[in-house]
């Protein structure tokens, strides 16, 4: 009867139009779906836990679909996940085969979302219930082989883990809480700083700022391509979308969503290296693997379906937890955290009112946006000629005001918005990763809880190696993850 209660007009305007919104954010070339919850994500505040899971969890699934709008007109990739889409999805429009390319990447976007929410639906239950068993140590390892696996499948394994260890170094900044273990004494900051920072910088501006801010300031940089006019955009009609373009596509289309789903699962990886995994995979078990690359539909299905996949995927580590699987998740905890309630094993259990709404939410959400863009299609495309002189201005607006209110008006956090902006911004020009930073931001404060209670429960470090046959099954993992990154390096240099 609740469940039924919840299902409020409200909740389903908010879910479709926050995928609505989530198509444009990734229909614009910079605008991606982690910078569009990133901004929306204060609005949360107000409409509750419920409703604001709605609104954000159509933002992520419509921001991750638009992505294929500019990478099949305009071989420029909306979000990174669409990366592999330009592939084949603009030579197929260049041959006036746009509108077919399009449909099929929206069909392919549809399919790999409800695989991945079935897979969120069965397996993140069991997870959480597993988890529930862990003790200090065994939590700690967990996380241990989280920044380990994000850090192993980072572009370059050492640059990974100097941005996750920096995150956990700044996430320490304040008073270090009895409770936690401490003494109660500032850390890592001047005294000046001290009537600030007492808690450490809040999480909610640091990820707009990271995430909102920071593209702003990276693509105002970059500037706009003076040819990418609405002309040619233009979709053929010569070459229409149809049903059988799928026949034989069935073994790309669920190995694709699987790689999508499993990549979801692996903290900080994104959806880049699923579609690049998922499209290689389907070039090389293909019969014509030649024609990739030259305008076979396959790779754009392959990789439409991969990073769609990678939305239930990654909210399976999330929600049994408590690790974000990409940057996108992250933000999500925020929304949790205004609403007081933290994410984890105990998670599901405790808000099974809310579990239920989410998979609703996520169903409704991919459902809204196959229909929104598979029949509206022609006009989403226009989305990519807004001029950006006038979508910032109204974005870094968004930005400064959510940053003010979140806390009830605290000015520091717009300080915090601005430092963080520019962090972000100097990670982009020097080469650090932000999705390895801000996990270790999050993570760190529950890693070192989890580390100092192992200690004073237990007394000695090789606690962490013989507690039980969970923490060897971990460290097996940790090991084999940390094998992975100098063999991927390995193979790289040759």
């Amino acid at each position: 009867m609740d469940l039924l209660s919840d299902l409020t007009p409200l909740f389903f305007f908010l879910t479709i139009a926050g995928t609505f919104v989530g198509i444009i954010f990734g229909a614009i070339p910079g605008m991606t779906a982690t910078m569009a919850v990133a901004v929306c994500l204060p609005l949360t505040y107000s409409l509750g836990l419920i409703n604001g899971m709605a609104l954000l969890l159509g933002l992520y699934v419509g921001g991750i679909s638009g992505g294929l709008v500019p990478a099949v007109l305009l071989n420029i990739p909306g979000t990174p996940s669409s990366i592999t889409t330009t592939f084949d999805g603009y030579p197929m429009a260049q041959r006036g085969e746009g509108e077919r390319a399009l449909k099929l990447g929206i069909a392919a976007s549809l399919f790999g979302g409800m695989f991945s929410l079935l897979i969120l639906y069965l397996f993140a239950p069991a997870l959480a219930d597993f988890a529930i068993k862990f003790s200090y140590v065994e939590k700690f390892l967990i996380i241990f082989l989280a920044l380990t696996v994000m850090a192993a499948l980072s572009g370059n394994m050492l640059i990974g883990i100097f941005s996750g260890v920096l995150g956990m170094l700044i996430s320490l900044i304040g008073a270090y809480d009895v409770s936690d273990g401490g003494n109660g004494e500032y850390r890592l900051m001047f005294p000046f700083m001290e009537y600030y920072l007492d808690s450490g910088f809040s999480l909610l501006p640091v990820l707009i700022g990271l995430f909102g801010l920071s593209a702003i300031l990276i693509e105002a940089e970059q500037g706009v391509p003076e040819d990418s006019s609405l002309s040619k955009m233009e979709i053929s009609r010569s070459t229409p979308f149809r049903w059988t373009d799928f026949g034989g596509q069935f073994i790309n289309l669920f190995r694709s969503a699987s790689i999508g789903t499993f990549v979801g699962l692996l903290p900080g990886v994104g959806g880049s290296a699923a579609s690049v995994l998922s499209y290689s995979q389907a070039k090389t078990f293909s019969k014509t693997p030649e024609q990739f690359g030259r305008g076979n539909p396959s790779g754009v299905i392959a990789s439409e379906t991969a990073n769609n996949g990678l939305t239930g995927g990654a909210l399976i580590p999330l929600l049994s937890l408590g690790i974000p699987g990409d940057s996108t998740t992250a933000i999500l905890i925020g929304a949790f955290t205004l609403q007081g309630i933290q994410v984890g094993p105990l998670f599901i259990g405790q808000n099974v009112e809310t579990w239920n709404m989410m998979i609703i939410a996520m169903l409704v959400a991919n459902i809204a946006m196959f229909v929104i863009m598979f029949y509206a299609i022609r006009n989403i495309c226009k989305v990519v000629t807004v001029p950006k002189h006038l979508l910032f201005p109204v974005i870094l607006m968004m930005c400064v005001v959510g940053s003010y209110t979140i806390n009830y008006g605290i000015m520091f956090d717009v300080w915090t918005l601005l430092i963080f902006g520019l962090v972000g911004y100097l990670f982009h020009r020097i080469g650090l990763e932000v999705a390895p930073f801000i996990i270790g931001f999050i993570l760190g404060p529950s890693a070192e809880v989890y580390f100092v209670k192992s200690l004073e429960s237990y007394g000695n470090l090789t606690i962490f190696f013989t507690k039980s046959w969970i923490a060897v099954v971990l460290w097996l993992l940790i090991m084999g993850s940390i094998w992975l990154s100098v063999f991927v390096a390995r193979k790289a240099r040759a």
